[in-house]
């Protein structure tokens, strides 16, 4: 390479250093703005908030349906990881493919694909039968499945693809099922990435409001959850109330982050 081709490419690389300190200073000043915004005006008014009744149970309600629906959320999705990456076959990347949909798709979109399915003939009689989820608590725990399902199945997924496939098949060899080679061999040694996947699940299930307002509504004391709590309190003016309920949301989902950060330090560790 020439001098003048060496110059131009340190000109490049330069320039690409300035854009992403640039990008990276306004995103921390963005970020760290909003987040003092939260604090300061939440900091206030968050004793008397957390005496409210209706705040306890939005903080319930959430805590409840975040934890109901990642559990439910990682059953379903380690079956369909390894079978995606253990049967690798046309029809498995199409099933890839298609359980995949609903990452590209607004939220209140998926939450009106439920709202209308479950407005059929079948979702009445359902709702007959005693499995109602329109406007009901359970209908929560399913839109979180449905907004975060997709997203764990990608997350294993990857985790399961990262391994040396001849570790699963040498303990076949040996006799192990398949069942026994992922239950002692796959899962164990993708123990953190599937932790790290049920912490943002349910980090992303506590935050989720789009497809819970289409299914669901918000109701006071009902189908209440903390996003909706924020937004009952900033449409009706209450702001301080607004702010509170924020920094608690704020508090409980860096404190997940914080877990997934605790177990990643300890991955790199071992």
């Amino acid at each position: 390479m020439s001098w003048q081709h060496k110059k131009q490419s340190h000109q490049r690389q330069q320039l690409f250093e300035i854009l992403f300190e640039a990008i990276f200073f306004l995103v921390v000043v963005f970020i760290g703005w909003n987040l003092w915004v939260v604090v300061k005006g939440g900091a206030c008014y968050l004793k008397q908030a957390l005496l409210s009744p209706e705040l306890r149970f939005s903080i319930g309600l959430s805590l409840w349906t975040s934890t109901i629906s990642t559990l439910i959320c990682m059953i379903l999705a380690i079956p369909c990881a390894y079978v995606i990456v253990m049967r690798e076959s046309k029809w498995t990347k199409i099933g890839e493919a298609v359980l995949g949909l609903p990452l590209s798709l607004p939220y209140l979109v998926l939450g009106l694909c439920l709202l209308t399915a479950f407005s059929t003939p079948f979702g009445k009689v359902l709702k007959e039968l005693g499995l109602r989820v329109v406007f009901h608590p359970r209908g929560i725990i399913l839109a979180h499945i449905l907004v975060n399902l997709p997203f764990v199945i990608r997350l294993i997924t990857e985790a399961f693809r990262r391994l040396d496939p001849e570790l699963a098949l040498t303990a076949q060899t040996l006799g192990a099922s398949r069942f026994q080679a992922m239950w002692y061999i796959t899962l164990p040694l993708c123990k953190v990435d599937c932790i790290t996947a049920l912490i943002l699940a349910w980090s992303r299930g506590l935050g989720e409001f789009g497809a819970t307002l289409m299914l669901v509504g918000v109701t006071r004391m009902k189908t209440e959850t903390l996003p909706g709590n924020i937004y009952l309190n900033i449409s009706t003016g209450d702001n301080n109330a607004a702010l509170a309920a924020a920094l608690i949301l704020l508090l409980l989902s860096l404190l997940a982050q914080f877990i997934g950060w605790l177990v990643t330090r300890r991955r790199d560790y071992l």
